[in-house]
């Protein structure tokens, strides 16, 4: 039986497929880990991963938020947060800089 796919078509499919999988080093980077400490959760079976090519990608749906896209209404919501936080700690957060 033939699934009609051109390679050209495989291979785009593919490459969309893996859009949305991250490599366990910006896994660690997004987590704010060691990519160790990715890999020990993937072999614990609390990170979810594919093994491909002997590397393990990770979907970035498995992480939760990070990559969730916001909304409108978040995104006001978080800008007016930043605003309060400024303001009212303007000056701790200059002296914190200098250090």
């Amino acid at each position: 039986m033939t699934i009609g796919l051109s390679c050209d078509n495989l291979v785009c499919m593919v490459s969309m497929k893996l859009e949305n999988y991250i490599s366990t080093t910006e896994a660690a980077e997004v987590m704010g880990i060691s990519r160790e400490a990715v890999l020990k959760q993937i072999k614990t079976g609390k990170l979810q991963a594919e093994k491909i090519a002997g590397n393990f990608l990770i979907d970035k749906n498995n992480l939760g938020t990070i990559y969730q896209e916001i909304t409108p209404d978040q995104e006001k919501k978080v800008e007016k947060a930043v605003a309060r936080v400024l303001k009212d700690y303007k000056a701790t957060l200059i002296k914190l800089g200098k250090e």
